[in-house]
């Protein structure tokens, strides 16, 4: 048989199967390439008037072909390496004249003809028509088919707007930019004005930089498609300019626009996203969330993928979230999430906004959840996204009291804001670096990019939306620090805006109850009023936290109580993963700013949380962990579940006031809890009590403390 079996090929029950004559050959390749006997018979060259039928029995007796009258796909795949490429291509083209002549639909085969790499434009025709009519539905097959079309002759660079667009839409932006490369790059400056499908191309372009985190560069993308002839103008190219500081420029470029109202979805979509980012920079935003909600459900009920710097969901949710909405946030992006607003390439995004809203609802498990979700997807992280990630790392772990793990995950954090550039999307991260940056003593480090950022809101007029936020922080932030020169101007600016948004009066009074409870001289009507505001705006955990420090500074056991009562009441349904005992690496604490300043400004021994598993496509908060849950060593007496909780707490490294201001009891009671687990233990000594809570309470195999017994890892006594 001539080249398969001179390949050494054969199929499985084809050991003795005699040498095969060029006719039978030609008709077995004839099958590989998708002929039919009977059916679709090929024009063969070697049968010398046998009939394909007779050739086709020989081929059957030979063991070439299976019960359905198709070779294997090992035979397939070697007889079409082995072949001689002109008849190979003699039959491929047979092929698609039958079909053409008998009208048969040429899908299926232009795609196995075009893998082939067969070329004809007939089926790149086919192949670009298919791969367009998925773009918006399924864009990782509507990427498939378009390369293939362009392999099969479709002209690369009228196709180009489309790839780029199917390749971002999966999450490769990679592929997209290297795409449009090719698109821009080989043409002079004047020839780009006049390229197939350039809408498209500047459409995606803009996507392109934002999800980058490079939203000037998107900014200039629309400012350069404002003077073509005419001018290719949507609204999202408008978003674009006003996330990048220049609402002037946004509005200039929507009355150049001049678009008509439209039946479409999508189109009313970009429409209410773009006005809910108007009127978000308002001295009064109280119109904002609703009009992005209508976007965003817009939107799900188109059911569309279409590149835009930012989705109607992930707006309203940075939105809510700088508002005090987190509830809403969070049903936001699980409507969006469930319908698949923005494709696969986005959902990572949802995802850990979905997560920053459950952090801010003091839920870390199903934050972790969102987290495990988005990785999930398989979709590799743009560097917005990446900032994104880290500066929600950066909170939980700052929320957990773990300082080697806000140590590290500052560190990412760190490096993923040198690859993007501020737009008025940064603002969310930079609310929790903040505040990070003071507590870790590395305040200089963000210092460049809040420049950036000032200057940016600076620009568009100091919307406090977007403005009082981060100067909460930045108050939050000169307290950590002791700097009063640098509290004075952001708690003037949250003075200035508490007779037009009322968060900024909440913030206001929030800091000013901070400033008296760290000068241990504070007045606890107020400080309940403070931290019980907080709570009502949004901040149910500052509000507790400010409860609970105060608590702990009272002069009276009275007030110490109502706090604490005050902090519990703020903080009902807190979830407590399991944290797994691991060795951290001892860190030197960061120099103290005072004798008591809050919890967040102290450093704490790190035992990094474990990541709640979430399954796929699961956007739900899942069930809390129960403190010390999951496989124990068995062993040692019954502990009720808050001699549990504090015991745990123990082997993390907590001091008494640690814990009292983590479960919001007196450091007393605390002191009284571990005094009858000592009783309940038998146990003789600080060792001892440890070595025995170690064995009741750890998983099996699981090892804790590096220190000496009885201490944490900065050496403060534990246990008396």
């Amino acid at each position: 048989m001539v080249g398969f079996l001179d390949a050494g090929v054969r199929p499985a029950a084809a050991n003795h199967v005699p040498e095969l004559d060029a006719a039978t050959h030609e008709v077995v390749l004839a099958l590989c390439i998708g002929f039919s006997i009977p059916g679709l018979l090929p024009p063969l060259l070697h049968n010398d008037g046998v009939p394909a039928e007779q050739l086709m029995a020989r081929a059957r007796t030979a063991g070439l072909v299976q019960a359905d009258g198709r070779p294997s796909e090992e035979l397939r795949a070697a007889l079409l390496k082995d072949a001689e490429v002109y008849q190979v291509r003699r039959l491929q083209r047979a092929l698609v004249d039958l079909y053409c002549e008998e009208s048969l639909p040429l899908g299926r085969l232009a795609r196995q003809l075009a893998t082939d790499g067969f070329a004809d434009e007939r089926l790149a025709g086919v192949l670009e028509s298919e791969g367009a009519a998925l773009l918006s539905a399924d864009p990782g097959s509507a990427l498939e088919l378009l390369e293939l079309a362009v392999a099969a002759g479709a002209d690369a660079s009228r196709t180009a707007p489309q790839r780029a667009e199917a390749a971002l839409s999966v999450g490769d932006l990679d592929t997209a930019s290297r795409i449009l490369e090719g698109y821009f790059a080989h043409h002079s400056p004047e020839a780009r004005k006049s390229l197939p499908d350039l809408p498209r191309a500047l459409r995606v372009s803009c996507a392109l930089w934002a999800h980058r985190g490079m939203m000037s560069r998107a900014a200039d993308v629309q400012r350069w498609a404002a003077t073509l002839r005419p001018p290719e103008i949507e609204p999202l190219g408008a978003l674009a300019l006003l996330a990048a500081g220049d609402a002037a420029g946004a509005r200039r470029l929507l009355e150049l626009g001049g678009h008509a109202p439209s039946p479409s979805l999508q189109e009313a979509a970009d429409t209410l996203l773009m006005e809910g980012a108007l009127l978000s920079l308002d001295a009064n935003p109280a119109g904002t969330l609703p009009t992005l909600i209508r976007a965003s459900d817009t939107l799900d009920a188109a059911g569309r993928v279409s590149p835009s710097p930012e989705l109607p969901a992930g707006f309203a949710a940075n939105v809510a979230l700088l508002a005090g909405s987190p509830q809403t946030a969070l049903s936001l992006l699980q409507a969006a999430l469930a319908s698949g607003q923005g494709g696969q390439g986005m959902r990572p995004r949802l995802c850990l906004l979905g997560g920053w809203a459950a952090m801010l609802l003091d839920q870390s498990a199903a934050a972790r959840s969102f987290i495990t979700e988005a990785a999930r997807t398989g979709v590799r992280l743009g560097p917005r996204d990446e900032l994104l990630l880290a500066s929600l790392e950066v909170g939980l772990a700052r929320r957990a009291g773990e300082a080697s793990a806000l140590v590290r995950t500052w560190q990412k954090a760190r490096e993923a804001l040198l690859h993007v550039s501020v737009d008025l999307l940064t603002v969310l991260p930079l609310t929790e670096l903040v505040i990070a940056a003071a507590r870790l003593r590395d305040a200089e480090a963000l210092t460049p990019h809040l420049d950036d950022a000032w200057k940016l809101l600076t620009n568009l007029g100091g919307p406090p939306l977007w403005s009082v936020p981060l100067h909460w922080s930045a108050v939050q932030a000169a307290l950590l620090l002791e700097r009063p020169d640098d509290l004075a101007p952001h708690a003037a600016a949250l003075a200035s805006r508490t007779g037009t948004y009322p968060l900024a009066a909440t913030f206001a009074t929030a800091g000013k109850a901070w400033v008296s409870v760290l000068a241990e001289h504070f007045d606890t009507d107020a400080v309940e009023a403070a931290a019980r505001g907080l709570a009502a705006a949004g901040f149910s955990w500052e509000g507790a936290r400010l409860a609970g420090h105060a608590s702990a500074r009272a002069a009276e056991r009275r007030d110490m109580t109502r706090l604490l009562s005050c902090a519990r009441d703020l903080r009902p349904a807190r979830d407590r993963t399991a944290r797994p005992d691991v060795r951290p690496e001892p860190r030197p604490e960061p120099r103290q700013g005072g004798p008591d300043l809050p919890a967040d400004a102290r450093p704490h021994r790190d035992v990094p949380a474990r990541p709640a598993v979430g399954s796929a496509r699961t956007v739900v908060s899942p069930p809390r962990a129960v403190p010390g849950s999951g496989p124990h060593r068995t062993g040692g007496p019954a502990l009720s579940g808050r001699e549990r909780e504090i015991a745990q707490l123990v082997l993390l490294g907590r001091t008494y006031r640690e814990i009292s201001e983590e479960i919001f009891i007196s450091p007393r009671t605390v002191e009284h809890h571990i005094a009858r687990i000592r009783r309940r233990f038998g146990a003789s000594s600080r060792s001892d009590l440890l070595a025995r809570l170690r064995l009741s309470l750890e998983p099996a195999g699981g090892s804790t403390a590096p220190g000496p017994a009885g201490e944490s890892p900065n050496g403060r006594r534990l246990i008396p």
